[in-house]
């Protein structure tokens, strides 16, 4: 079985549980070899907030349980690691939550971090690069910006959740949230959200519980 190797970057939006739930499921996904983890400042600063831990790379990992030995942490601000450039193998980027600035740096071609130049390396690769944008209400700059990234490539996936399966929690919005990425990237978990044409496993589950 050929695995893949993921790049999963969190940026200084809310969000940041969603992203310990995406790396919890890779790490324990046999067909994922690797993933390379970049935090932003920013990403730093929500992580711990929403966390209530340091700052610092250890406290985020920590807290992020990105303790797998097939996670390397690597530091946004070294531009020359491995993701910097196109003969690295990496079959698909997320960023998730995606801050509406480090979207607008990707449409730009602009490269601040290693986070944009990992997204904008994706991009001339043409390999999978997913946004899962964490911001509302949005305006025109953010909406020409996905327009602008889509047409590249990317793919923007925002963090809305859906309600058809009747979550009663945050855990289910953020677990279904996961695992609808994970499907998009060909890494299914689980069956329990898939219409079958009137209704779902979650859905079923959720309503007898009731």
């Amino acid at each position: 079985m050929t695995q893949q190797n993921v790049t999963v970057a969190v940026t200084g939006a809310g969000g940041t549980g969603v992203a310990k739930a995406l790396l919890t499921a890779l790490q324990r996904d046999d067909r994922v070899g690797h993933v390379d983890l970049l935090v932003s400042a920013n990403g730093r600063k929500l992580v711990a907030f929403e966390f209530r831990t340091g700052e610092d790379p250890d406290s985020v990992v920590q807290a992020l349980e990105a303790t797998s030995p097939k996670v390397r942490f690597l530091d946004p601000a070294d531009m020359s690691g491995p993701v910097t450039s196109g003969s690295y193998p990496s079959d698909a980027m997320i960023i998730l939550p995606c801050a509406a600035g480090v979207l607008g740096r990707i449409a730009h071609g602009q490269t601040e971090s290693l986070i944009e130049r990992a997204a904008d390396v994706m991009l001339k690769q043409r390999r999978r690069l997913v946004l899962c944008l964490r911001e509302a209400p949005l305006n025109l700059i953010h909406l020409r910006n996905m327009v602008a990234v889509t047409e590249a490539g990317a793919t923007v996936y925002p963090m809305i959740p859906t309600y058809y399966n009747v979550p009663e929690t945050l855990a289910q919005l953020r677990d279904e949230f996961v695992e609808r990425v994970l499907q998009f990237l060909g890494l299914p978990g689980t069956d329990r959200y898939q219409w079958d044409g009137s209704d779902t496993a979650a859905r079923r589950e959720h309503t007898q519980a009731r």
